[in-house]
């Protein structure tokens, strides 16, 4: 049955309704054929008793004077009837088995012993056709006047009640044939055409790639049957799927834009603050022309800040360049992270627990671009989360064929729409942190995965990203 199993539905149950109607036929057929035999069962019966009884009426005072002749005439003349034509040989012995007369002296001679022609002979009621010789050979006693005086002997010929059944069996053949055939092909359009819905589902949902398509109007069948509501529930899905997908995606552009919004206000104030003290030296160089010790001050003050201002834009640019050929991630990446996040640590003044572990200069081939994405967003939040002189911590180490960021802070705990936008892919509420949901994005993209523990009144979150073989080769 293997090669039954990958058929099609709309051939599999076609053959089992054929099997089936082959199955019914064929019980039919055996309970016709039974009945034929039984009603020729019973005719060939009937006709050896009204002869043998018919027998026996009149020979049995000619058999107890031993009148041979007579005998012989009453045969000939039973065997001149409408009923003794099927007779093909009847034979009388007396009480000792010898026999009197037959319908045919030279087959049974007088005098010779009967049993040598009933050797196959069956009794009245056992009598059957049953197809395994065209004559039936019956042995009855002879009664007279409660007496058995002798014996019959007869044979019947049962080639017509054979050919009629043979005949039977053709017709049934021949009609179940023409049935089966006929209901299977009626029953293959028919079936198939029920189906044709289910197909159409079953190709829909296999040929999806990329997002499912609902089921064209044209093929749904009319009515409010199963299959017409399966496929409208079908289609109801693929739009609810679709609609999912489209709120994703702009729940997802939406908190790309907050997170830029949040670096926007943090690269602000980390400009601003230096913007001042230039400013200052500026006019104290004005102020004091002639003092250049005053000069000299303002100037280093002034190379400092631009330094600085320098490198914060330096950063930046890097963090949000698009390049789709990255340099691997390096120790430096995480340096230039410190140095963004610097402004906003020190205007919430918290605390910073800062800690790479990495001993060499590049990582892995692992894209510095989304690594430095994922860690400023997880940063970023950890901020806004621990308030005022709180605690914030970034930890990162490597181990055989991973690296792991752990973002830590002393805040309350990540509400639930926080964690849904961080651990899960089911649609998302509006509002919550800034970039999570980027940052689920982008570790899955890099292969990783992305926890969260709660450990002694502090948040954790973990970021695992596989390291390349090639990577950890040259690592080591």
């Amino acid at each position: 049955m293997k090669w039954f199993a990958p058929s099609p539905l709309s051939i599999k149950l076609p053959l089992l309704a054929a099997a089936m109607m082959v199955l019914v036929g064929t019980v039919a057929s055996q309970l016709v054929l039974r009945s034929l035999a039984q009603v020729q069962d019973a005719r060939i019966q009937e006709l050896a008793r009204m002869h043998v009884e018919g027998l026996s009426v009149a020979l049995g005072p000619l058999v107890l004077r031993h009148d041979i002749w007579e005998v012989y005439d009453t045969l000939d003349r039973a065997a001149q009837g409408s009923e003794g034509r099927r007779m093909v040989l009847t034979a009388v012995a007396d009480e000792r088995g010898k026999v009197l007369a037959a319908t045919d002296p030279k087959r049974v001679p007088m005098d010779s012993d009967i049993a040598a022609l009933t050797a196959d002979a069956v009794a009245l009621d056992d009598l059957s056709v049953d197809g395994a010789s065209n004559v039936l050979s019956l042995l009855a006693p002879l009664t007279y006047q409660g007496r058995t005086v002798g014996q019959i002997a007869t044979e019947l010929d049962v080639a017509d009640l054979l050919s009629e059944r043979r005949q039977a069996l053709l017709y049934l053949i021949m009609g179940n044939a023409i049935a089966i055939g006929f209901l299977s092909m009626t029953g293959f359009l028919a079936i198939r055409r029920m189906l044709q819905p289910v197909t159409t589902l079953a190709r829909q949902m296999t040929e999806t790639k990329g997002e499912p398509h609902p089921i064209p109007a044209a093929d749904i069948p009319r009515g409010d049957g199963e299959l017409a509501r399966l496929a409208h529930t079908y289609n109801s899905m693929v739009g609810a799927v679709a609609a999912k997908a489209e709120a994703e995606r702009r729940l997802a552009e939406r908190e790309r834009f907050v997170a830029l919004g949040r670096l926007s206000s943090s690269l602000a104030h980390e400009i601003n603050n230096p913007l001042g003290g230039l400013l200052n030296a500026t006019d104290t160089i004005r102020s004091y022309p002639d003092r250049p010790d005053v000069v000299r001050q303002s100037a280093d003050l002034l190379d400092r800040g631009l330094r600085h201002l320098r490198d914060v834009t330096r950063v930046t640019l890097d963090q949000n360049r698009i390049d789709p050929e990255s340099r691997g991630l390096s120790a430096d990446d995480f340096e230039d992270l410190k140095l963004l996040i610097q402004p906003e640590v020190a205007r919430q003044r918290l605390d910073l627990d800062w800690c790479v572990d990495l001993a060499a200069p590049t990582v892995c081939s692992t894209p510095a671009g989304p690594v430095r994405q994922i860690a400023l967003n997880l940063l970023l939040n950890a901020c806004a989360a621990s308030g005022q002189s709180g605690r914030v911590g970034l930890h990162v180490s490597l181990q055989a064929d991973a690296l792991t960021l752990q973002v830590t802070n002393t805040g309350p705990d990540m509400p639930q729409a926080a964690l849904d936008r961080l651990l899960a892919d089911g649609p998302l509420s509006p509002g919550g942190g800034v970039g999570l949901r980027l940052v689920r994005e982008l570790a899955r993209g890099l292969g990783g995965c992305v926890g969260h523990a709660r450990p002694d009144d502090v948040t954790l979150i973990t970021v695992s990203l596989p390291m390349s073989q090639g990577a950890a080769n040259a690592e080591e």
